[in-house]
């Protein structure tokens, strides 16, 4: 469990209250104090990562990183009391994953999914490595 003071944050969205990684299926559950739960795969959280590297630094720099779809998480860091940093085994580590991002990411994991397969086939990239 994680120690949260309040079950808000100031932007209003529950505060995260588990997380749970399942290395053999390359998942992390994410827990909410409003009850919801997510799912999220390795792969899913490495290509959407909140770091400067995949989403640039404005609109309109998004990158989106091909042959991912064997990655995992190999560590999980706390950031303060509002964040963890997660540690890929391709090395990517740059990301900060809010309670926020999860939250928002969760109720639009499909829509997030079927946008970045999309943009995979028309950059003619493919989610197995080389």
């Amino acid at each position: 469990m994680l120690d949260q003071s309040s079950a808000y944050n100031r932007a209003g969205r529950p505060a995260c209250t588990e997380l749970r990684l399942k290395s053999q299926e390359k998942v992390l559950e994410v827990d909410f104090a409003d009850g919801k739960a997510f799912r999220f795969t390795a792969e899913f959280l490495r290509v959407e990562s909140p770091s400067a590297e995949v989403q640039g630094h404005g609109p309109h720099q998004r990158t989106y990183i091909g042959g991912r779809r064997h990655v995992n998480i190999i560590a999980i860091e706390p950031v303060g009391t509002y964040a963890v940093r997660l540690k890929f085994d391709d090395l990517h580590d740059t990301g900060i994953f809010s309670w926020e991002y999860f939250y928002d990411r969760g109720h639009d994991q499909d829509e997030l999914w079927a946008r970045y397969l999309a943009a995979l086939e028309e950059r003619g990239l493919k989610r197995d490595p080389r």
